[in-house]
């Protein structure tokens, strides 16, 4: 699995992809949060894939915090459920009017 976040003078948002880890509760419970909304997305356990764990490292500060939200060219870390589903939204209606 290769992991290649856009770089920020990209045209094409990248689609959204929520990093976790098992045992988290942070995590489970974005995950039910955006499950409940009904929003589906990319998820990566960072513990069976080490390019993701690199990667939420380069965006959180050295450490693996998890849940990372990947939206568009902006990481989320630990973002609050609401944030996270609002962030998603708006990324996709950017997206849909870009056709």
């Amino acid at each position: 699995m290769t992991i290649t976040p856009a770089a920020p003078n990209e045209h094409a948002p990248v689609d959204p992809v929520l990093f976790w880890r098992p045992g988290c509760p942070y995590c489970h419970r974005l995950q039910h949060a955006l499950d409940q909304a009904g929003v589906a997305i990319a998820e990566v356990n960072i513990w069976e894939h080490p390019e993701a764990a690199a990667l939420v490292r380069s965006v959180a500060g050295g450490n693996e915090t998890v849940p990372t939200l990947l939206v568009g060219h902006e990481a989320l870390v630990n973002p609050d459920p609401e944030v996270a589903i609002a962030a998603i939204a708006a990324h996709r209606a950017l997206r849909a009017r870009r056709g």
